[in-house]
């Protein structure tokens, strides 16, 4: 007796139909496949369907792939995660039976099982004997900043199996402190950090940019926090506490990609002071239009100025030789224009250091505090003071000659890192924050904060707009 044969036609195949618009940060977190990526952003921006999303299409198009989503405390998954998961990412997979949930049992956690062989297993690190034995493709962990480093570094060493061509670790979460240990760990490169904003959720804003109904009702209810909660989950910023004093400061509009700045932009130097604090020198071109770009920094403590002014020449005038003789720098060919002004700290100790080791003069900052931070605001505000990211750029030479140089941070401060402090000016901004009497600064890691001052005091509290009559 002969087998029966099985004739399949084309009305018999089971096609499922699912729509997923990724925008932004969505879109930019499904062709990454760096191995550890963090997806972080104000409240309502899609971050844990994007995070889903491309899990479960990473579960369809690898067949047999094993993932993860895990939180710090494996109760509270049914009511966050697995709602989104089961109401908007696999709906359709679950009604015709290609997705079948599991519960738990002695040897295995609760986990998702595809018609393909995929799975995705559910865990919080709370009990995590289920899972530290077992090997994965991906984990997702939502609300990262609950887990802790030792939990995050845990989880990477699951990262083992070999069904995808690549393994990731992706996660999200709204912005804690300045000095949050994941925030630094993006910061020093081991985590890719995209960060989202509300127009990319299209159930809150429109393809035009504008507020849905629902987004209206939403967006208002988040205007309506305060302090800290607000900038965090209004504004998505990485802020400390209540009482910032750069409330404008927004990381999306001003941290900027850099760019080769033409020769003619004139050039200032800011300098803070520090030793057991981090020494900052920043380098500031400034626009035609009188717009601010801090384009370079060092950010770094433990070092003598004598040290660091050796640094700074290195940077601008590669191959310069600091000859003890005369006092001077020789050979080397400038890359960029010298300073118009360098502007410092008031220790007078340290300026004549700074001068005789750069071979240039410098002066005093302006030390109207208050004055200083309104004007330092008012440019933020208006989106005239920016900073550049890193990055390697190839400029031309005020003698016309092409060169590759670097932007942003210099050398990243390593006994900061490991702190868990501020490595650079843009991670102060969210802990700057104003005294009791709000009459001064608390005097906290605020060392880039008070050469971004500098600058802009030099330029705007002498009484007139023009910031081009200054340079002179």
């Amino acid at each position: 007796m002969t087998a029966p044969t099985l004739d399949i036609s084309a009305a018999d195949v089971l096609v499922l139909e699912h729509v997923y618009t990724g925008r932004g940060a969505a879109r930019e977190l499904m062709r990454c496949r760096d191995s550890e990526v963090l997806m972080v952003g104000p409240a309502g921006t899609g971050k844990s369907r994007a995070c889903l999303e491309k899990l479960n299409v990473a579960a369809l198009k690898y067949p047999g792939m094993r993932g993860l989503i895990v939180r710090q405390v494996r109760d509270t998954l049914p009511s966050t995660a697995l709602e989104t998961f089961e109401k908007f990412v696999i709906p359709e997979q679950i009604r015709a039976g290609a997705v079948v949930y599991r519960s738990g049992s002695g040897r295995r956690p609760a986990r998702y099982e595809y018609n393909n062989g995929s799975e995705i297993w559910l865990a919080g690190l709370d009990k995590p004997s289920k899972i530290m034995s077992t090997e994965f493709d991906m984990i997702y962990i939502q609300e990262a900043t609950e887990v802790t480093p030792n939990g995050w570094e845990s989880l990477t060493t699951r990262l083992r199996a070999t069904t995808m061509p690549y393994r990731q670790l992706i996660a999200d979460c709204n912005p804690d402190s300045s000095t949050h240990w994941l925030h630094l760990r993006c910061q020093s490169g081991a985590t890719t950090e995209i960060m989202s904003r509300h127009e990319d959720n299209p159930v809150l804003c429109a393809d035009d940019g504008s507020y849905t109904e629902f987004g209206a009702e939403y967006m208002a209810k988040l205007d309506a926090l305060t302090g800290v909660r607000k900038l965090r989950l209004r504004d998505g910023k990485w802020a400390a506490a209540e009482g910032v004093i750069w409330g404008s400061f927004d990381p999306k509009r001003h941290v900027v990609d850099p760019f080769p700045i033409p020769p003619d932009w004139p050039r200032v130097w800011t300098v803070d002071f520090g030793m057991v604090h981090p020494f900052v020198w920043q380098a500031w071109a400034v626009h035609p239009e009188g717009k601010l770009y801090r384009y370079r920094e060092i950010y770094m403590s433990g070092r003598m100025v004598e040290d660091h002014a050796k640094t700074i020449m290195g940077l601008v005038r590669p191959g310069a030789v600091w000859d003890d003789t005369a006092k001077d720098w020789t050979g080397g060919t400038w890359i960029e224009p010298k300073p118009q002004h360098i502007i410092c700290d008031h220790d007078a100790e340290d300026r004549e250091t700074l001068r005789r080791y750069l071979a240039m003069a410098n002066s005093p900052a302006n030390k109207q505090v208050k004055r200083g931070l309104e004007a330092v605001e008012a440019r933020f505000r208006d989106d005239r003071l920016f900073f550049f990211r890193d990055g390697k750029v190839t400029i031309r030479t005020p003698a016309g000659e092409r060169a590759r140089t670097v932007y942003g941070l210099a050398e990243r401060d390593q006994a900061q890192l490991d702190a868990r402090k501020p490595t650079r000016t843009e991670d102060e901004i969210g802990g700057y924050v104003w005294d009791a009497n709000k009459e001064q600064p608390v005097k906290n890691d605020d060392d880039g904060c008070d050469a971004t001052r500098y600058a802009v005091s030099h330029f705007d509290l002498k009484g007139t707009g023009d910031v081009l009559r200054w340079l002179d």
